[in-house]
């Protein structure tokens, strides 16, 4: 199961206004189905969270020229990580997501164990939710490797291009 996610779009879901660079808006995610859905609002349309929304947070819209990444928060990241935790067909995607975070430091790498299949695991700490998450290692192909970069860009970033 891929995700079919859109990237943002400068448009306030709500009024379907396009964002202006500098302006700060609200983005949320949503499971929906088979789908992790992204949508962005205006600050004026924003109400709050939506009902079952796995995450959200505020942002500023970058000027097009602009080539800082901005990443959403880390919340946001441990949310779809858990949220990832039982959908085998996207495993890979959250052994990705594990690195990620241990890259931010948001998770540390405990231990690495195997299974009596002889499959390896990541056993992770994350201190924040004082919680210990096992992510089995799956490198995934150079094609998947994109298809999971896209994906996340289009799931994480303020403004994925």
């Amino acid at each position: 199961m891929d995700f079919e996610v859109h990237r943002c779009t400068r448009r306030c879901a709500e009024t379907d206004r396009q964002l202006q660079p500098g302006e700060e808006f609200y983005s949320t995610l949503q499971v929906e189905g088979a789908d992790v859905v992204r949508r962005d609002y205006s600050t004026e349309a924003w109400k709050g969270p939506p009902d079952g929304v796995m995450g959200w947070w505020k942002s500023q819209m970058p000027s097009p020229n602009s080539k800082r990444i901005h990443w959403a928060p880390n919340d946001v990241m441990l949310e779809l990580f858990e949220g990832l935790a039982d959908q085998a067909e996207q495993q890979d995607m959250r052994y990705v997501l594990a690195l990620l975070l241990m890259r931010r430091r948001v998770v540390k790498l405990e231990e690495t164990e195997r299974d009596s299949q002889g499959r390896e695991f990541m056993v992770v700490y994350c201190p924040r939710r004082e919680t210990t998450y096992k992510v089995q290692a799956m490198t995934p192909t150079e094609a998947r490797t994109q298809e999971i970069q896209e994906e996340l860009a289009k799931l994480l970033f303020a403004d994925a291009a």
